[in-house]
């Protein structure tokens, strides 16, 4: 067993019809950028009426058709914020509370002591969260339920290095399923390569068709911080 195998993110991908909703953190090939990228998908009707939409600081989620909208809770919030030149990412609405704790000078650790999964049973779906640094490095973490009764919350926390074309990949449920098996493990070793263009195609080409929703990828240069962004929306 080569527990240092670096997966092709397609092969990952690909096959697997629910994933749920996915963080990929890491580093270019050639070591001068820092890469992140976040997608959601959905089942139900609720959760398939959404697009990204682009803010000053990062991107929200919004009904792509409000007349549709049924349950904002856990649909709507603010998956990518900045935070100086380290870059957020999540799941859910713990965005906001790694934010503020951030800027009163504690951690992504100390946000996520006071979160827990998210209150779906029996899915008990996981809260994913990231934190891109601005050194390349970054920090991954997910909040799952420690039984399938969903009364005990289980915090994990992973602190990776950039390592040139190499990058890590969290998301939500292993699978399709009914409940749907929470992600379990190591976030994935994963190959890193080409421009945004290619890199946001790749992702996006092999994410099942009739359940992914929209993507977001953003390559920040380590030396300069200049970015390159992308937001792909399957309904618009």
């Amino acid at each position: 067993m080569n527990v240092y195998e670096t997966y092709d993110i397609a092969f990952l991908l690909k096959d697997n019809t629910y994933p749920g909703r996915g963080i990929i953190l890491g580093t270019s090939e050639d070591g001068e950028t820092a890469v992140a990228a976040y997608f959601i998908m959905g089942r139900s009707v609720n959760s398939r009426n959404r697009v990204f939409v682009e803010e000053p600081d990062g991107i929200r989620t919004e009904a792509f058709d409000p007349s549709k909208l049924s349950d904002p809770s856990l649909i709507i919030y603010h998956p990518v914020r900045e935070m100086g030149r380290s870059l957020i990412v999540t799941n859910g609405d713990q965005t906001d509370t790694i934010r503020d704790f951030m800027e009163r000078g504690e951690t992504l650790e100390q946000a996520l002591r006071t979160r827990e999964f998210e209150p779906d049973g029996p899915n008990w779906t996981p809260r994913i969260s990231g934190l891109l640094c601005p050194d390349g490095s970054y920090k991954m973490s997910i909040l799952k339920s420690a039984d399938p009764e969903g009364s005990a919350c289980a915090r994990i926390f992973f602190e990776y290095p950039a390592i040139k074309g190499q990058g890590r990949f969290l998301h939500t449920y292993v699978c399709d399923g009914d409940p749907i098996p929470t992600f379990t493990g190591e976030p994935e070793r994963v190959a890193i390569s080409g421009d945004i263009d290619e890199f946001t195609a790749l992702l996006w080409d092999n994410l099942n068709q009739d359940n992914k929703i929209s993507l977001f990828v953003r390559y920040t240069n380590l030396k300069t911080g200049e970015t390159q962004q992308r937001i792909l929306n399957k309904n618009r």
